[in-house]
């Protein structure tokens, strides 16, 4: 019977009336993510009793089942969590280096780096921490039984969910690409065919191993027959995770990142993501400029922007990486103002500043995550940036378990020492070693105005996301604009190295292109910089809107 039971919830879910859009309006709960099915579970947890923790968790499950891109329990990610009374806090359960790890794991006799080896190969899969972090998140903060909120996508996964177009694209782009790994290659095809748009498609290995998280919470992935598939399958591949690998992981609370920018309070990731540090270190830069005598997307305010993200970069190259492996990083002097002031001053409006990679530079960071933000009836709100690294991570993984594997590794400095003008790092705090997590770009925000959740945002996008939530938060916070048009507005991206700016294409004037590229900034359009999903909350009447960015094809704003 309670079988039947949730086969009739999870028909309701796929076939409720289409009364929400890529923009919403609800006055109680609200959940905006990369996929329409899993918004709708986590809304549905809501109506169900259950709070923003709760509806976070089960979102976090169903993007597993139907946006394997990046949805995961195979990678990892950064949840912040601003509850309505008490201090927001945030979880970390990023992806950790295997035990047998050492910091020249990737390089060749040569010295050099073996091409693709630290992003296509088993020994790329980090230990994943998605699982722990929403256990932990659960145990601490949840309401709901555990298995409530996980039973929707094992329904999911078993009874099947119809094809988007978009996935349809993916499994046609994979059939034709003849190096594609063995279980990427056979995801979306049942009895030896592709399944096409609106096909059934179903997940029965990926059903059975959430059956037993489930049932066992944390330890059945991390202990037991999971976690023993989990070594036998990546060591058979050339991977070095062990059970014990698997055996100690533990995700870990951490106290945010906080700062201050125009009247609001910003809350962020701390390090291992180096989301928050430099979220909060460009907008007190931003702070030293006369901005309203600054036409919003000139050449001068354009200017500005790539020189905030230049230093914003070049800091983050050169301090940040995993907390536990790092106990001197300088971050309360990163964030503060005094330090915005100091580079505020070497900022000439009139030309670009020079990128030296004999000092600073980036890490790798692939582009393919995906974000959601929640808030329920009561305000408490939730913002989970999570990720696989790559679109579709490693694309490995075993039949028996049905998930696929992170290739993160492969944000780790790969070759210690260098650091070069093409955007390779070799600084320190994020070279790799046994048990350390990953410099990550993962920036998960929640923004308060006197106190009361005003903005809950974040984005995929690899080394883009830090920038592309960067310019959104100043967009609904500064130029005060509604969330879909500080969502939708133009994007650019520099990371300090290599000494390029990104930008979106058709959305920057030629003539402002022009007149940058003659201040001496290398200018290359880009069709899309991010995929941001947020919710803004009015601090009048209380009503959430919620917009899914136009460039996701199967976002959506659910609420209610």
């Amino acid at each position: 019977m309670k079988y039947s039971l949730h086969l009739i919830w999870l028909l309701a879910v796929l076939i409720s009336p289409q009364l929400h859009t890529a923009q919403n309006y609800a006055q109680h709960g609200m959940v905006v993510s990369d996929n329409e099915i899993a918004s709708k579970v986590g809304v549905e947890i809501m109506k169900q009793g259950g709070n923003a923790i709760d509806a976070s968790i089960a979102t976090a499950f169903a993007l597993a089942v139907v946006h394997p891109a990046a949805g995961n329990i195979g990678g990892g990610g950064f949840m912040v969590y601003r509850p309505k009374a008490g201090d927001v806090t945030t979880i970390d359960f990023r992806e950790k280096a295997p035990l047998a790890a050492t910091p020249t794991m990737f390089l060749g006799p040569d010295g050099e780096v073996i091409k693709g080896l630290n992003h296509n190969s088993a020994l790329a899969i980090g230990v994943p921490g998605t699982v722990a972090g929403m256990a932990l998140a659960h145990k601490k903060y949840g309401k709901l039984p555990w298995k409530k909120l996980v039973q929707p996508a094992i329904e999911l996964a078993r009874q099947g969910i119809p094809l988007t177009y978009a996935l349809s694209r993916d499994a046609r782009g994979i059939d034709q690409w003849d190096d594609a790994p063995a279980f990427l290659k056979q995801l979306f095809t049942e009895n030896g065919k592709v399944l096409e748009f609106n096909e059934n498609w179903k997940q029965l290995a990926l059903a059975n191993t959430l059956d037993i998280i489930a049932t066992r919470g944390h330890n059945g992935f991390y202990k037991g027959e999971i976690a023993e598939q989990i070594a036998n399958y990546v060591q058979r591949e050339g991977g070095i995770i062990t059970e014990k690998d698997l055996n100690q992981y533990e995700a870990i609370e951490r106290k945010p990142i906080h700062g201050t920018f125009n009247g609001y309070d910003i809350y962020s990731m701390p390090p291992p993501s180096s989301g928050g540090v430099t979220l909060v270190a460009m907008l007190n830069l931003m702070e030293q400029a006369d901005v309203e005598e600054i036409p919003f997307n000139s050449t001068a305010y354009t200017h500005l922007l790539i020189e905030s993200m230049r230093r914003g970069f070049a800091d983050r190259a050169q301090f940040l990486g995993d907390p536990d492996f790092n106990e001197d990083m300088p971050l309360d002097r990163l964030t503060s103002k005094s330090h915005a002031v100091m580079r505020f001053k070497n900022i000439d409006m009139d030309k670009a500043s020079v990128s030296d990679p004999s000092t600073y530079g980036h890490p790798y960071d692939g582009e393919n995550t995906t974000h959601y933000s929640v808030i329920d009836s009561d305000g408490n709100a939730v913002s989970v940036t999570y990720t696989l690294e790559q679109s579709y991570g490693s694309g490995m993984g075993s039949n028996e378990l049905g998930f696929i594997f992170n290739n993160e590794m492969g944000d780790f400095n790969p070759q210690p020492g260098v650091t070069t003008t093409s955007g390779q790092v070799g600084s320190d705090p994020n070279i790799i070693a046994p048990g350390k997590r990953m410099l990550s770009s993962m920036t998960p925000v929640i923004v308060s105005k006197d106190n009361k959740p005003f903005l809950i945002i974040g984005s995929p996008g690899g080394r883009t996301i830090i920038n592309t939530v960067y310019q959104t938060v100043l967009n609904a916070t500064l130029y005060e604009m509604d969330l879909h048009d500080a969502i939708e507005s133009m994007k650019i991206h520099h990371q300090w190295l290599p000494d390029v700016t990104y930008y979106e294409r058709h959305k920057l004037s030629p003539d402002v292109v022009k007149n940058l590229e003659e201040m001496g900034h290398t200018m290359t359009p880009r069709n899309v910089l991010g995929r941001l999903m947020g919710i803004s909350i009015d601090q009048q009447t209380g009503i959430r809107t919620g917009v899914s960015d136009s460039s996701s094809p199967d976002g959506a704003a659910v609420g209610y």
